[in-house]
């Protein structure tokens, strides 16, 4: 297979804003808009941004807030969220935030929405909802697309959502290919390191799906941590921080800022740590231009997904900036 399926394919960057160690959050904040505007300038097709409510490692609770100064600071790329957790709000609310981002930056905004709740018990107690909350999804989510249709019963308009399209994708964890599907929805579907799973969805995903006033036919979005660098060495140090972030949260049970590479590497590990932490170096897409274009093009195969949704942080900014543009010069050379 030639790289002509990785030219084919959209690239886009979802930026959890996460914080790093020593360092204030208002600068991870400052860093996802600067590297919105880096990724418009490389030829990324969409820039979206995440929700966590209480979570040490990112600064990013208030995606609708967050998107709106990235897409003030851009002029082209798509903008948008991966996701609003919609079970965190009302489906009105949510509308309206959308219709006023629409309103402000025509044909540009997307509405990435997901079906999580707080992490913690603390976290859904502090937002008024519990567990079972994520079960109404499906619900909501009707409810949320009713107000831009003027499908509403109450006899309440969302304005100025009303009328305006504003695309809506699915976050799919567990059922939520299923109701994408059902719903005729594009679904952004991760992560690359647990293929058969993956895979599983995106057939489940398929088959089930309804053509809409949304969508007439299924959008797959893969998403994962893509690592670009100049020797394998260097990219799997782009993975290190992120993946004792990971380690941290399952033996600590809280998720961390971001610490260097080096620290981590010369940090003692317990036994469950080290495991936990090896593992979550694995399975990513990491390595040199050539070997994450081999990479890339298989799973594109396998997958046949329009899009790929990269997720990847770390401590060192310049390296993932670094990445990004080796990452672009694979699907956009000469750009």
């Amino acid at each position: 297979m030639s790289s002509t399926v990785i030219s084919r394919t959209r690239f886009s960057v979802l930026d959890r804003s996460r914080t790093r160690q020593g360092r204030p959050a208002a600068e991870a904040l400052r860093d996802t808009v600067a590297l919105a505007r880096e990724a418009e300038a490389l030829g990324y097709h969409r820039f979206w941004v995440s929700e966590h409510h209480g979570v040490p490692g990112v600064a990013g609770s208030a995606p609708t807030v967050l998107a709106a100064a990235v897409a003030a600071a851009t002029r082209t790329i798509r903008v948008g969220t991966g996701g609003v957790m919609l079970p965190n709000h009302r489906p009105l609310v949510v509308a309206e935030q959308f219709g006023v981002l629409e309103a402000l930056f025509p044909g540009r905004i997307d509405m990435g929405l997901g079906r999580s709740v707080g992490f913690t018990d603390g976290v859904r107690k502090a937002l008024g909802r519990d567990k079972e909350d994520a079960e109404d999804f499906a619900a909501q989510l009707g409810e949320l697309l009713g107000w831009f249709t003027g499908g509403s019963p109450t006899g309440v308009r969302a304005r100025p959502s009303e009328g305006l399209t504003v695309p809506p994708f699915v976050l799919a964890l567990g059922e939520g290919a299923r109701i994408a599907a059902r719903a005729g929805l594009p679904m952004v579907i991760g992560d690359l390191r647990d293929r058969e799973k993956m895979l599983r969805g995106i057939d489940r995903y398929r088959s089930l799906f309804r053509p809409s006033r949304w969508a007439t036919e299924p959008y797959v979005v893969i998403s994962g941590t893509v690592a670009v660098a100049g020797t394998e060495a260097e990219a799997r140090r782009l993975l290190v921080p992120e993946a004792w972030s990971l380690a941290y949260s399952r033996t600590h049970g809280t998720f961390p800022p971001l610490a260097p590479a080096e620290s981590v590497r010369t940090h003692a590990m317990t036994a469950r740590e080290r495991d936990l932490y090896e593992s979550a170096l694995a399975g990513h897409i990491a390595g040199t231009p050539d070997q994450v274009a081999h990479e890339l093009e298989t799973v594109l195969k396998e997958t046949g997904a329009e899009e790929v949704l990269v997720t990847t942080s770390t401590y060192d900014r310049t390296a993932l900036l670094d990445s990004c543009r080796r990452l672009a010069a694979l699907f956009a050379p000469g750009r």
